[in-house]
């Protein structure tokens, strides 16, 4: 994956591993018939969940800071 790059899409949430599970929850929702919130010239849901993450269309909630 070249473009967007993994630099750019860390500095909009706070980890990798929330990275990872936005963009499939997103992917998922995308397959599941939800409008998208840019257009793109890609088919693949989870690219354009990627581009969606990047653009700041996308946001999360932290809902525990962690397990003890």
């Amino acid at each position: 994956m070249i473009y967007p790059s993994i630099d750019d899409l860390i500095k909009m949430v706070d980890s990798k591993y929330t990275l990872v599970i936005a963009t499939a929850k997103r992917g998922r929702q995308l397959r599941n018939g939800s409008r998208r919130t840019i257009e793109t010239s890609y088919s693949k849901d989870v690219t354009t969940a990627l581009h969606e993450i990047e653009a700041g269309n996308i946001e999360y909630e932290r809902i525990r800071d962690g397990i003890k």
